[in-house]
């Protein structure tokens, strides 16, 4: 081979060898740019009033006959009834639920030894319905019902009348929407801050709705509140959305 062509190939190959060097550089600038991410949050809450209301009421009688105490609750069941119509409740939405007795001289754990009445009975009846301020207005009117002796009992463990929002679905794109939109503007708000370019959107989660009382924080609020006691509510939601950046 003459010296000429050796040279020549010599710089082929050198031509050769340092366009592929920068081929693959920008291949791997290509890939550590498009690698570069941001996770960024979109926040969205909304105040809505409760749709339903769910109202249950108890009422008690203590007696040693439970014929005679069984009697006591219908007449109360009665006039339960009765004060709802008349307060606007129509009867379509007065549902009957259990009745629990409780003879105390058959616990089986004993401790009644010394009690005035073997027997108490409990009725419960419940109110169902969408027209929430008038279930709202009537609860706040059982003293009538003590004034015509009916023992209203409340329960220990929740809220006697409860409020729940029911139409998520209706304002859930919205809020998506919006939540999307809250999520981008806050990468653009860091991408101009970090003297860098927003890129395309990767990836995107929706977290949970969740739907609490209004006065009820982030954090879940007093752990002794009531639940769904407040006729007014928050919806929220957080989606997560990932952009590249360049």
């Amino acid at each position: 081979m003459k010296k000429s062509d050796i040279i020549l190939l010599s710089l082929s190959l050198i031509a050769a060898f340092g366009l592929g060097g920068y081929l693959i550089g920008r291949s791997i600038e290509k890939f550590r740019n498009e690698d570069r991410t941001i996770l960024v949050k979109g926040f969205v809450e909304r105040e809505v009033k409760a749709d339903l209301a769910v109202w249950s009421i108890s009422c008690r009688a203590a007696s040693n006959d439970l014929v005679e105490g069984a009697k006591r609750i219908e007449q109360d069941l009665r006039k339960i009834v009765d004060f709802l119509i008349s307060k606007g409740i129509s009867r379509e939405e007065i549902i009957n639920r259990e009745i629990r007795v409780n003879d105390r001289l058959a616990n089986e754990y004993g401790g009644y030894d010394n009690v005035n009445f073997r027997y108490v009975i409990v009725k419960v009846l419940q109110v169902r319905s969408t027209n929430v301020d008038r279930v709202q207005e009537v609860s706040r009117l059982t003293d009538e019902l003590v004034r015509a002796g009916v023992v209203i009992s409340k329960n220990d463990y929740t809220n006697n009348l409860q409020y729940y929002f029911t139409k998520l679905n209706e304002i859930k794109p919205q809020m998506l929407t919006e939540a999307t939109q809250n999520a981008k503007e806050a990468a653009i708000t860091f991408a101009n801050e970090s003297g860098v370019k927003l890129g395309k959107l990767k990836r995107a989660s929706q977290g949970l709705f969740s739907i609490v009382d209004r006065d009820q924080s982030l954090q879940g609020g007093d752990a002794y509140a009531d639940i769904n006691a407040d006729i007014m509510k928050k919806v929220r939601v957080v989606i997560s959305v990932e952009y590249s950046i360049k």
